[in-house]
């Protein structure tokens, strides 16, 4: 199964060029200020336009629309939206959420601790494919390389507990890019920079079925 990978594009999605595959999966944050429905409407039906005969998508910090307007969700008709669920694909499990620590007043944020690991303990046992919007602590979570850990030391125990084959992010573009910790592929798929630019490529991942 090749799936692809983006993230974080912020109203931008029409400017990437989007590789074939199997499964797309978009790891939240795709509107600017997250309060103009248009801009909902533009992203799915530019899903509609694109070849992958499945889509994934879940909500960001940005998209306050899905938070506080529950009816939001019902605007993506060409992908899967998930929150806090799953969806199965040719045998292979996906689950997403759309929450990450609390950050300034964004949306889908929640505490460190409890507050969010409530959220983690959601994610079942056996998921092959696990997207959240923030990234877990340690991978993939700079603003600079060497810089501050800003994941979610919850998320990363959880990760470490339910073993996904693959674990798609966004939210801290300064951390674009793959690692590895053995078990389990780490992938930050923030297509804009730390300056909201288009810098990255969409990342493309083979999963063994």
């Amino acid at each position: 199964m090749k799936i692809v990978c983006i993230s974080d594009t912020h109203g931008k999605h029409r400017q990437f060029e989007i590789p074939n595959g199997d499964v797309l999966i978009h790891a939240g944050d795709i509107m600017t200020s997250g309060w103009d429905g248009s801009e909902v409407r533009d992203f799915n039906d530019w899903l509609g336009e694109l070849p992958h005969p499945h889509k994934i998508v879940i909500a960001g910090n940005h998209d306050w629309l899905f938070e506080k307007h529950r009816s939001t969700r019902n605007l993506i008709t060409h992908a899967v939206y998930l929150e806090d669920s799953g969806t199965e694909i040719d045998g292979i499990k996906f689950w997403g959420s759309p929450v990450q620590p609390e950050f300034m007043n964004w949306a889908f944020n929640r505490r460190r601790g409890e507050d969010i690991q409530k959220h983690w303990d959601l994610i079942p046992e056996g998921i092959d494919v696990l997207i959240t919007h923030g990234p877990p602590a340690g991978f993939q979570d700079w603003t600079r390389r060497g810089g501050e850990s800003l994941g979610c030391r919850n998320l990363r125990n959880t990760v470490s507990k339910i073993k996904p084959q693959v674990h798609v992010f966004g939210h801290i573009h300064g951390g674009y890019g793959g690692d590895h910790d053995g078990t389990t592929y780490f992938v930050n798929a923030s297509l804009l920079n730390e300056a909201y630019q288009v810098a990255n490529k969409p990342i493309v991942v083979e999963l063994s079925e």
